[in-house]
């Protein structure tokens, strides 16, 4: 599975323990985030995944709208990570909080 509706994030969220990476600006993250994220920005993630993910767990990954997430999951996925875009980003969950 490469990507999550928010519907079904959001009840995750809730009920699960969730390793969520938010890979915007860190002043877009300062502005508002998903609870429990933490901010990686995206380069970092991408330059050296073996400094924040490990193979075992799974990590939801989202940024603004989807799309710059999406492309990183796919890239984190073919290198053996466990990783699941959160469709429609941070303005996705704003509007289903």
């Amino acid at each position: 599975m490469n990507s999550i509706s928010i519907d079904e994030f959001l009840k995750k969220l809730n009920t699960e323990s969730l390793n969520i990476i938010d890979i915007r600006s860190h002043y877009e993250y300062l502005l508002g985030k998903i609870p429990t994220s933490i901010n990686i920005d995206k380069i970092l993630l991408l330059q050296t995944p073996q400094a924040y993910l490990n193979k075992e767990k799974t990590y939801y990954i989202y940024c603004q709208s989807g799309h710059s997430s999406n492309n990183i999951v796919i890239k984190l996925n073919s290198l053996g990570y466990h990783t699941v875009n959160i469709v429609g980003g941070y303005n996705n969950y704003l509007l289903r909080k």
